[in-house]
């Protein structure tokens, strides 16, 4: 038999060092991360101030290094680390860095050759996989794996679905199915895959996208303590310990060297259905916290370039949770990029919310920048062209720029001021009816941008920070004792009113009036300019026990509990088909063709049509949408009556003896009208509730 020779020169990538045992090369200096090649794997990272780096090798789930293999400094070029290592088998190792260099704690320099550090890109992290558990009790336990970008997509194309026509359902993803309410199979409860298994509810709510609270692998034993016997987490996830990185524990089985699979296989099938997919995602601080925080990667790394720090050192606390990721330097600008073209490509992403996302337009000292260099480079950058950048233009320390975040036409807000005026306006306190106009014409006191003043705007009455809807009607005040903190935390301003009686009920008649009110809310909602969002379980009539922050809630006061839908079923009807409305009513959501009734796109009225002399006691608001569905003149008109009484109002006159149709009317039990429940132009409107007519 022959003898194969294997002539080394026609390969390009062969080994030209050896270092503890293991062959070696230069690797691909202008890859972050560590990439699988036939034969072997390319480390990369770099660091500005390290005058040495090591790599970690670690067989699976081992806190002591198999191998330790020092970069040759003829490795290093300019401030990148990067070596192929040859002979390893991905899924036989997890990998990890040491970096050794100067330690100055006043220039927040904080060098440490005994630390052991996660790679900032790491594509999937090890030491949490389990819910609730911490390995070894170890402070450093983070490491990585290598893995297989090989999931089939199919040739499925993202929905790519226009701004005005988004309807989003915020979610947690563990909270989501994790009571046994859900329905989903135990092995499911609390994951991506329960997420799955509820796709046919999803699309049947009509909703069009999701937007999952954070994702990325975060430390949910960070703060873990116990209050009066329940265990307390940091549940939400705002604590992000690997950028790149799914959070494993959300996976409902172990893929090893294949994280990620199961969120992949979500976003496949929910873009089949029509539905998008936004990440939350935190770039405005990281898990290691401030000063007394752990120390598992940034730190050691280029402390003081990742971080803002003060001139002494410390930590900057502008997004309040201990540390400020320093956005605008180069290096943390380069890493956010890649950092969501990854998620573009890889996962198919298709939006990011971006929390506290004005720290993002802070400068290095912390000011506020006028054209933030990250802002501009994520508005204009190629691969996420088709992608919606979503900003909570707020943040901690302060700064807050509803309405004028800058935008470059890319950038829509959660609008903070539609959820204040309009809970404030719908719960009946004076002087807000003007407020409540100009947020349900899509804020355009506010947007005054042409390309997208119809769109600028995302609406929302309710979202994971603060009360459900059903909260929003059943407590005045926070009630937050099960977090531990004498009620202290959560805001104290919540523009909520219990109808009459603090908490649960068996009174009917209040039930009746919380149940009104929250139609009011969705009907308003979905009848808004702007992007409509609310969050999941408000259509079922989900409770927090008025926990407005229950941040630390790994239990029924954060999962939903699938058994209201069954006795709130009305209130789902209702939800979906006000969602049904909004899609089938062109002009509910953007300006249309001019409409040949000679009414104009947004009219404003009072108790008399045509008028709008609103004063300081006005409680009812009428606002007109006009414009034209496919070949059809469309008006829509929506009357609001907060008081606490029954009045008459006048409906405009509409032309050619085309007669008002009821559509909605909150006030009755049945708020779902006839297909031919026809009115006259002058109405009486129930008390505290709403009516939506339509000429079609």
């Amino acid at each position: 038999m022959a003898t194969t020779i294997r002539d080394e020169s026609r390969y390009h990538l062969i080994p030209l060092d050896e270092i503890a045992g293991y062959k070696v090369r230069p690797g691909f200096y202008e890859i972050n991360g560590a990439t699988a090649i036939p034969g072997g794997v390319s480390f990369t990272i770099h660091s500005n101030q390290a005058e040495s780096c090591e790599l970690l090798l670690f067989h699976r789930k081992e806190t002591e290094p198999y191998a330790v293999l020092k970069y040759p400094e003829h490795y290093r070029i300019g401030n990148v680390y990067s070596m192929i290592v040859f002979g390893l088998d991905i899924e036989e190792f997890e990998y990890a860095y040491r970096f050794d260099g100067p330690y100055d704690s006043k220039k927040g320099i904080l060098f440490d050759k005994n630390k052991t550090l996660l790679d900032p890109y790491a594509k999937a992290v090890t030491g949490q996989s389990v819910w609730g558990q911490k390995l070894n009790g170890a402070e450093n336990h983070y490491k990585a794996r290598v893995v297989k970008d090989d999931f089939d997509w199919d040739n499925v194309q993202t929905p790519l679905t226009a701004m005005e026509d988004l309807i989003i359902y915020e979610l947690h993803v563990r909270g989501f199915t994790k009571h046994g309410s859900s329905g989903v199979l135990e092995s499911h409860r609390g994951t991506f895959a329960g997420i799955y298994d509820k796709i046919p509810y999803l699309k049947d709510l009509g909703i069009t996208a999701v937007e999952l609270m954070p994702v990325f692998e975060f430390d949910e034993m960070r703060d873990h303590r116990i209050h009066e016997g329940r265990e307390l987490f940091d549940y939400w996830g705002y604590n992000t310990v690997s950028f790149f990185a799914p959070n494993t524990s959300y996976s409902a089985s172990i893929e090893y060297n294949r994280e990620g699979n199961e969120l992949k296989r979500l976003i496949k099938t929910l873009n089949e259905n029509g539905i998008e997919v936004f990440l939350d995602v935190v770039f405005n601080h990281t898990a290691e916290g401030n000063e007394d925080g752990p120390f598992f990667s940034f730190k050691g790394i280029d402390n003081n370039i990742y971080y803002m720090l003060t001139p002494e050192g410390f930590y900057y606390n502008f997004s309040g949770c201990g540390n400020t990721l320093n956005c605008n330097h180069p290096i943390v600008q380069q890493m956010i990029m890649e950092c969501l073209r990854y998620w573009v490509t890889a996962y198919r992403v298709d939006g990011f919310r971006f929390d506290l996302a004005t720290i993002l337009g802070r400068n290095e000292d912390g000011s506020p920048m006028s054209k933030p260099p990250l802002l501009q480079s994520l508005a204009f950058d190629p691969i996420l062209g088709n992608v919606k950048l979503i900003a909570e233009a707020w943040d901690a320390g302060g700064l807050y720029q509803v309405g004028s975040f800058p935008s470059w036409n890319r950038w829509i807000e959660w609008n903070g001021r539609y959820r204040d005026d309009l809970r404030s306006f719908l719960k009946g306190d004076n002087g807000k009816a003007w407020a409540a106009v100009n947020r349900i014409q899509g804020s355009l006191d506010m947007y005054h941008d042409d390309m997208r003043r119809h769109c600028a705007s995302v609406n929302f009455l309710t979202c994971h920070d603060g009360f459900t809807l059903h909260d929003l009607y059943a407590y005045n005040r926070k009630h937050n004792e099960a977090n531990g903190w004498n009620n202290t935390d959560g805001s104290d301003d919540n523009l909520s009113w219990n109808c009459g009686v603090e908490g649960e009920t068996d009174d009917e008649e209040i039930n009746r009036l919380r149940r009104r009110m929250v139609k009011n809310a969705c009907a308003v909602l979905m009848c808004s300019r702007g992007i409509p969002m609310f969050l999941a379980g408000d259509e079922f009539g989900n409770t927090q026990f008025g926990n407005n922050n229950p941040y630390c809630q790994d239990n029924i006061i954060s999962w939903l509990d699938w058994n209201l839908l069954k006795e709130n079923k009305s209130l789902f009807e209702f939800f979906r088909f006000m969602i049904a409305f909004r899609k089938k009513h062109n002009p509910l959501r953007k300006p249309t063709k001019e409409c040949s009734l000679g009414f104009p796109d947004l009219s404003v009225h009072g108790d008399m049509a045509w008028t709008a002399d609103f004063h300081d006691d006005s409680h009812y608001v009428g606002v007109m949408f006009a414009g034209r569905t496919g070949e059809r003149d469309d008006v829509i008109f929506l009357a609001i009556n907060t008081y606490w009484e029954e009045i008459q109002v006048e409906l405009p006159e509409l032309p050619r003896k085309e007669r008002w149709k009821l559509a909605i009317d909150t006030y009755r039990e049945n708020s779902i009208m006839g297909e031919n429940y026809f009115v006259g132009n002058k109405v009486d409107i129930g008390p505290r509730s709403v009516m939506i007519f339509t000429n079609i």
